[in-house]
């Protein structure tokens, strides 16, 4: 039997479990549902949850275990035809407990808290499988490269026949340089948009401003990146790089930047509009009551009391600008330089990890490996960006009733 058609049949005998543990609560009770402890739904649930949980358990510890296992489609079976006894020994087992006296909303309850439990043991696991697949990855890689080289190293140039050169300055350059950019573009546009529609915007024009700019967050990253190779970065090269003498392509970091800051203004703005609608209005009334103009009251009252959140939203908005790849590939080019010059063609951390890992590659040469140290030092900026804004957020956050 498939894995589908175990889990329809896990499923299957669960509903069962549900009718059965319900009618026979009812039953028992003479159809008084007064005279049980709990509501006959719980019973039916109880008998539900004993029936699939600890089946569907089984499945996905043995779907973990198969790698380790010989002989995988005969495991496969042995498993769905485990599983569905398990189902129906525990279908079989809280039925037969079921009395009135029982008390099936605490049991339920219990299960439910429990599986709560291993939903948040399950993301935490995969944080930390994450992490360590990495740190073991790139301890693999230091063995093989210095780490001195890597990290202070100027110049990027994987060969995989020997001769490498893996320094990460190129690359955290162009990672910093772009995301600066796309923030110049994406803070002041996203607030300013936040503050619009917060503080001067009709509910009717806020209803359809809000969503329009959200509209922004839903586009594939690879629609803008095909919209900085065709649009942007051709009219930036013939209307301000080529005239001024700063470079002839239209790959380059500002190609890039303004596309991404324009990928970032629903961040920022949804956020930010959110945080100034939770300062009370009891604020702004009663700054307006002492004098204070409109536009004085959200400069001097409205903004400094939203600053906090505004600077987490900000933050959180850089770290996924640092993570951001398609549209560098397509709109920065792959070139890892260090310069100034914002209309030249450079490239970020994600663009070389997706290069080092595509194709044919010896996983035990440097020049692939390096790619486990680009993604754990990107993990890292990223997991500190994160960590400062929370600081930032819960440091200055205002408590209002």
């Amino acid at each position: 039997m498939s894995p589908f058609w175990t889990i329809v049949a896990i499923l299957a005998l669960a509903a069962l479990g549900y009718g059965l543990g319900r009618r026979r609560a009812m039953s028992l009770a003479q159809g008084n549902p007064r005279r049980l402890h709990s509501r006959p739904n719980y019973y039916g649930w109880n008998v539900a949850l004993f029936a699939a949980v600890p089946a569907l358990l089984l499945l996905v510890l043995w779907a973990l275990a198969l790698p380790l296992l010989p002989h995988g489609a005969a495991s496969s079976r042995a498993a769905g035809i485990l599983a569905i006894i398990i189902a129906v020994a525990g279908l079989a087992v809280a039925v037969r407990r079921t009395t009135p006296e029982f008390r099936a909303r605490n049991a339920v309850e219990q299960m439910i808290r429990g599986l709560l439990i291993l939903c948040s043991l399950i993301a935490i696991a995969t944080t930390v499988g994450i992490v360590l697949s990495l740190v073991f990855e790139s301890l693999h890689f230091f063995r093989l490269y210095p780490w001195q080289d890597f990290f202070f190293g100027t110049e990027w140039t994987p060969r995989f026949g020997g001769g490498s050169r893996l320094g990460i300055l190129p690359l955290l350059w162009g990672t910093l340089y772009i995301s600066f950019i796309a923030l110049l573009v994406a803070v002041p546009v996203g607030l300013y948009a936040a503050i619009y529609m917060s503080e001067y915007a009709t509910p009717r024009v806020r209803s359809l401003v809000k969503p329009a700019i959200e509209v922004l967050a839903g586009i594939p990253t690879i629609v803008y990146g095909l919209f900085a190779l065709v649009t942007v970065g051709p009219l930036l090269r013939d209307w301000i790089a080529q005239p001024l003498g700063l470079g002839n392509s239209g790959s380059s970091v500002m190609t890039a930047g303004l596309v991404m800051g324009m990928m970032l203004i629903p961040f920022v703005s949804s956020l930010s509009d959110d945080i100034i609608n939770a300062v009370p209005q009891t604020m702004r009334d009663g700054s307006l009551a002492l004098g204070s103009t409109h536009s004085e009251t959200i400069r001097q009252v409205v903004i400094p009391a939203a600053l906090p959140g505004i600077v987490g939203a900000i933050l959180l908005a850089a770290s996924r600008a640092i993570g951001e790849t398609m549209i560098v590939v397509m709109g920065a080019g792959a070139m890892a330089t260090i310069s100034g010059n914002p209309f030249e063609a450079m490239t970020t951390i994600t663009v070389k990890i997706v290069s080092q890992l595509t194709g044919d590659n010896d996983f035990s040469s440097p020049e692939t490996l390096v790619a486990f140290a680009l993604g754990l030092t990107l993990f890292v900026i990223t997991l500190g960006l994160n960590i400062f804004a929370l600081y930032i957020v819960r440091k200055y956050r205002e408590q209002y009733e």
